[in-house]
């Protein structure tokens, strides 16, 4: 019998060579981790190298851990044990754990007090942030449904209204406000709520948005071209940050016999669905921490505080068999209402076919996913990047050739037009200076572009700037 066969449809499990009997918190620990968690099976007589090398005297071993399981787990978790035979005559013992109702579940024992989560295949001990998380859990309820110490009558909803009305044709009623659960019965915000309100009284949430000279952040804040930090409602910072993705991306085009087809860097539904996730599955719980959104040359990340809510890995999984699970379901319930989501979770699934449906898509341009215990990312590659970027090429000229590709332009014209684009009023010694060429080539370069009829110079030397002609 294989192990694959003995776990069933269980996808976590904890294989251990022996029951440990003079220090079972090295186990029992993973107990408490599968029942906070989402369940998992622990395998006791086989090796980490998957050797079935059996336990003796199983039918005591089974007791032992019974018996250490009822006197240091708390609360008692749901658990089935069994003994197995297998055709070696090895026996071997499985102990499956499920997911618990009644979080946090605590180890007991050795003068301490503690909750253990899983973390991929890791088990590890729960933060303050997740013990919290672990404690609503157990009474059955989120960050987003809790009452804040915030009176209703002191904040104005007018994004919320605007948008519920453009989506529903009808305006939000005073009742709206108590069933959607955005404030209660008493005139107190709820914490959905206070992340709604156009003046979001909760510094912890807000966007930092940055456009990156470069292809890492290692120039320091002086190299960026553009930053912007944002607060309000998570309406608002939807909206800012949509924006300044759009004023820093590129849309080039490409001729077709009756029209022409618009190639953007980025795919605005990818960017859309990616940036209402990190707001609205974020972990609220984690203070000091932010949604950010980094464009860089050849890529933009977009971060949210929070792991997976299941303890998973997202770069671990298939993404189209992940269930929908949503750690504010107050939240996403709104957001759904207004049209921003839909219900049943398919956000990941949207940005990745959004992508795969684009024109100028190649298999290396797939979005990527990845989750840690404090940490969601989505990077979106630069669709565009090969057309101007080789090597040396940064920034973004923003269609300001009117999105045409000229394949008579060299790299040195390329990156002469691309310091042009981000500061008109650039001289011929901070071209040289940037670009470390002699100051007779950046002449000659310039004239050549000037004689093409690419750019032109707007006033006088001293006073005046360049033009980016449309071409």
């Amino acid at each position: 019998m294989k192990i694959t066969e003995l776990l069933g449809e269980a996808t976590e499990y904890d294989k251990k060579q022996s029951v440990e009997r003079k220090k079972p918190k090295s186990w029992l620990k993973t107990v408490s981790a599968f029942a906070n968690t989402g369940g998992g099976v622990l395998i006791f007589g086989v090796a980490d190298n998957d050797e079935i090398v059996g336990i003796e005297n199983i039918k005591e071993a089974s007791e032992f851990v019974s018996q250490k399981i009822k006197e240091r787990i708390d609360p008692l978790p749901e658990v089935f044990m069994e003994l197995h035979k297998l055709e070696n005559d090895k026996e071997i013992l499985t102990v499956k754990i499920l997911a618990g109702e009644e979080t946090p579940y605590y180890y007991n024992g050795d003068g301490t007090t503690e909750a253990f989560i899983r973390i991929g295949n890791e088990t590890v001990t729960a933060s303050a942030s997740e013990l919290k998380r672990l404690v609503l859990r157990g009474r059955n309820s989120s960050y987003d449904s809790l009452t804040s110490s915030y009176e209703y009558d002191d904040f104005s909803f007018s994004k919320l209204r605007e948008r519920f009305k453009e989506w529903n044709g009808n305006s939000m009623t005073e009742k709206s406000f108590e069933s959607f659960g955005i404030k209660d019965q008493k005139g107190k915000l709820t914490n959905a709520g206070a992340l709604l309100a156009d003046n979001c009284p909760f510094r912890h949430s807000r966007l930092f948005c940055t456009r990156w000279n470069g292809l890492d952040k290692s120039g320091g804040q002086m190299e960026a071209l553009d930053s912007a930090e944002y607060s309000g409602s998570i309406i608002i910072l939807l909206n800012e940050g949509i924006s300044f993705v759009k004023r820093n991306m590129r849309i080039l085009w490409k001729k077709t016999e009756n029209s022409r087809i618009e190639m953007p860097d980025y795919c605005e539904r990818s960017v859309f669905e990616a940036l209402v996730n990190a707001l609205i599955h974020r972990d609220y719980l984690i203070n000091g921490s932010e949604v950010h959104i980094d464009i860089f040359d050849d890529r933009l990340v977009i971060y949210s505080p929070g792991g997976m809510p299941d303890g998973t890995k997202i770069q671990e999984r298939n993404i189209d068999t992940i269930p929908s699970t949503r750690r504010n379901p107050v939240l996403a319930d709104i957001f759904g209402r207004l049209g921003y989501m839909e219900r049943q979770g398919s956000g990941l699934n949207k940005i990745r076919n959004a992508y795969r449906n684009a024109v100028n898509y190649t298999p290396e341009k797939e979005p990527l996913f990845y989750s840690d215990r404090v940490e969601f990312t989505v990077t979106l590659k630069n669709l565009n990047y090969q057309f101007f970027h080789n090597g040396a090429l940064n920034g973004a000229l923003n269609g300001a050739l009117n999105g045409a590709l000229n394949e008579d332009l060299n790299e040195e014209e390329w990156n002469i037009l691309e310091l042009i684009h981000k500061n008109p009023k650039i001289t011929q010694v901070e071209i040289k200076n940037q670009l470390k060429i002699a100051r007779s080539h950046v002449q000659r370069t310039m004239k050549n572009l000037v004689d093409k009829g690419i750019i032109e110079r707007v006033g006088s030397k001293k006073s005046g700037y360049w033009n980016l002609r449309e071409k």
